[in-house]
């Protein structure tokens, strides 16, 4: 029995699946102990979206930690998150026109969704929340309650209150009006449904098995909301800050949520960091009414800080066109025909090999692992784990790309 074994609890889980030990990585490669190289299509579950140890955003937190700069500030003014504000508005919310006071949460994405939740009650005086089937949003149990997926729910035993899930458009529940549903919902006094405070959603259900919103189901639900008082959340953990092409994954509806939730790569290192934006009239807290110990990660702000000024000065959004056209022909061209009942979904660079119709989670395990045997490190997402997902950093290198695809190509033909 190996020291993890023996004294690390048994909820370890990525461990599992990917049995090395690793000790570095640069771009899109990890090493693990022995100097094997492992080609990386996980990318920190999206939290790598500029690769590991981005060359000028490491040094910008070298030189900031050279400079005995604060490391932890509780939410105090520093000049780092000084300079991670005016960089955000400069770079982000300005060109797009976006009025968002920011709220720094603590170190992980749940966090940010607890506050999110906590401020829309606190808003609207209705404790109910409306989520979707397939959503996910965290562990904690605010954001337990608006995630979908039973098996994760079942520790939480009646806990869970106050949220009702909608169809969201996917499998059965493409075959009818999924927004029409919802209205129908809130307008029947007969539903035993009351009006939700905020309705929170993802733009593509990531680890709901990759399942992409149609852009006009999104702008009907913006004016569903508008129309019934009702505060629009997205949360854009996963699929923000780039993932999809916009810094925003809710850009190409042309929609503006009430309130934004961004962590995972907003802090361009893999850093803790996450933050809300909220609409400036529903900044109504009140001083240390929502709060937290690492709210004020220093470093983060430096390697978020620093993120923006690398993808200001690059054709990072371009970049990740051209790599989605390449993994969007790959797909059908090379996957897709192995059966007609595979399905290919995604955006950006994030795609997922949904086989639910063709081998189910047997299958996706025995490619995955495969995979990983071979040197590429990739996960399995969606309803049973049945669906094979595709997350590489946005600034891998179009060899490397190309290098990882092949390895799924070869991987899924010999477990068939």
């Amino acid at each position: 029995m190996n020291i993890f074994e023996k004294c690390e609890s048994n909820v370890r889980s990525y461990c599992r699946s990917f049995p090395a030990i690793f000790h570095r990585a640069k771009g899109s490669i990890v090493y693990d102990e022995s100097g094997r190289e492992y080609i990386d299509f996980f990318a920190g579950a999206g939290a790598l979206n500029y690769g590991h140890n981005h060359d000028y955003i490491k040094q910008k937190v070298m030189s900031y930690l050279d400079a005995d700069g604060i490391a932890h500030g509780l939410d105090m003014y520093t000049s780092a998150k000084e300079k991670f504000l005016a960089k955000f508005h400069e770079v982000v919310l300005s060109p797009k026109h976006l009025d968002y006071r920011i709220q720094f949460c603590g170190p992980t994405g749940t966090n940010a969704v607890e506050a999110a939740l906590k401020l829309a009650r606190k808003v609207k005086h209705r404790p109910g929340i409306f989520s979707f089937m397939g959503a996910y949003h965290g562990m904690t149990l605010g954001s337990l309650s608006v995630t979908a997926n039973t098996g994760i729910r079942a520790g939480a035993i009646g806990t869970l209150n106050n949220v009702t899930f909608m169809p969201y458009p996917y499998g059965f529940m493409e075959s009818f009006d999924t927004i029409k549903y919802i209205e129908s919902v809130l307008n029947d006094v007969s539903s035993g449904i009351e009006k939700p405070s905020a309705i929170i959603f993802e733009t593509v259900q990531a680890e709901g098995g990759v399942v992409v919103a149609p852009i006009e189901w999104m702008r009907r639900l913006r004016k569903l909301c508008n129309e019934n008082d009702i505060l629009l959340v997205c949360d854009d953990i996963q699929v923000g800050c780039g993932r999809t092409g916009s810094f925003f994954s809710f850009e190409r509806a042309g929609i503006v949520p009430d309130i934004v939730i961004l962590s995972k790569s907003i802090s361009g290192y893999g850093f803790p960091m996450s933050i809300l934006l909220i609409k400036p009239e529903l900044d109504i807290w009140e001083p240390g009414e929502h709060n937290g110990t690492f709210r004020g990660n220093q470093l983060a702000f430096v390697g978020a800080s620093a993120a923006l000024e690398y993808r200001e000065n690059s054709n990072l959004e371009q970049d990740v066109k051209i790599k989605e056209l390449f993994l969007k022909n790959f797909l059908f061209q090379k996957i897709s025909p192995i059966s007609e009942n595979i399905a290919i979904r995604g955006i950006g660079m994030i795609w997922g090999i949904d086989l639910a119709n063709f081998g189910g989670s047997a299958l996706v395990k025995k490619i995955t692992i495969n995979c990983f045997e071979k040197g590429l490190i990739v996960e399995s997402a969606g309803r049973n784990n049945t669906v094979i997902k595709l997350l590489p950093p946005l600034t891998i290198d179009m060899p490397t790309l190309k290098a990882g695809c092949a390895i799924l190509e070869t991987a899924s033909q010999e477990s068939l």
